[in-house]
C-alpha cells in the first residue's frame, strides 16, 4: 500500500517536472534573447512564438513541448502502468500552463493535449486534428481551432475507449485548455481576436 501510493507521488511530481520545462522561454531566450512572455500575446507556447520569431521557432516549441509530454507519459506508465501515465499526464498539463521554473507563466496546453489525446488513442488525436485544422483555417484563429478541439475532446473521447481513468484523462485535459483560453474566447465573442500571421523578416529581427 505505502509503495502503491509512493508510486502515485512520483507520477505526479515526473509530470509536474517535466511540465515545467518550458521550451518556448528557452528557444527565445537562447536564440533571440528575449523572454517569449513579453512579446506578442505573452503567451510561452508555440502559436505565439511562430508570430513572433517564425514557423522555425513555432515548430521547435511545438515538438519540445509535444517530446516532454511524451516522457511524463511514458515515466508514468512504467512507475504505475495506465493510472501513473494517466495522473503523470494530469500533472504535466498543469506543470505545462503553470511551471514551476517559469514563475507559473506558461502555455495553454495545446502540444501537450495532442500528445495526451494520443497516448489515449490514435483516433482520438484525429478526430481532435481535423477539428482544429478545420476551425483554424476557415476562421484564420488558430484560437478558435483549438477551443473547438478541446471542445471535441470532451465529447469524443466517449467513443474511443472505455476506460474510466483515460476519459478522465482526457476531460482534465480539454478543461484545463479550455480555461487557458477564457481570454481568447472573449476577444472571440467580441470579434477583436487577430488572426494568425507569420512575422516579416524584418520585424522578426525587432
Amino acid at each position: 500500500m505505502t509503495m502503491t501510493v509512493l508510486r502515485y507521488i512520483v507520477s505526479i511530481f515526473l509530470g509536474y517536472i517535466f511540465g515545467s520545462v518550458s521550451f518556448s522561454v528557452m528557444i527565445s531566450e537562447i536564440f533571440h534573447k528575449v523572454d517569449i512572455r513579453k512579446r506578442g500575446s505573452g503567451n510561452a507556447g508555440a502559436t505565439n512564438m511562430a508570430r513572433s520569431f517564425g514557423l522555425g521557432a513555432g515548430l521547435g516549441t511545438m515538438f519540445g513541448d509535444m517530446f516532454k509530454t511524451a516522457l511524463a507519459l511514458l515515466g508514468g506508465y512504467f512507475i504505475l502502468g495506465t493510472p501513473g501515465m494517466c495522473i503523470a499526464g494530469a500533472a504535466c498539463i498543469i506543470g505545462h500552463c503553470w511551471p514551476v521554473f517559469y514563475e507559473f507563466r506558461g502555455g495553454k496546453g495545446i502540444s501537450a493535449g495532442a500528445v495526451i489525446a494520443l497516448f489515449i488513442s490514435w483516433k482520438l488525436l484525429a478526430i481532435l486534428a481535423v477539428v482544429f485544422l478545420l476551425g483554424a483555417f476557415i476562421s484564420k484563429k488558430v484560437s478558435l481551432g483549438s477551443v473547438l478541439a478541446a471542445a471535441a475532446m470532451i465529447i469524443a473521447v466517449f467513443f474511443v475507449t472505455d476506460l474510466m481513468s483515460l476519459r478522465i484523462l482526457a476531460v482534465f485535459t480539454a478543461v484545463v485548455v479550455l480555461y487557458r483560453h477564457i481570454p481568447n474566447i472573449r476577444r472571440l465573442i467580441r470579434h477583436e481576436e487577430p488572426d494568425f500571421k507569420l512575422p516579416s523578416h524584418k520585424n522578426r529581427k525587432k
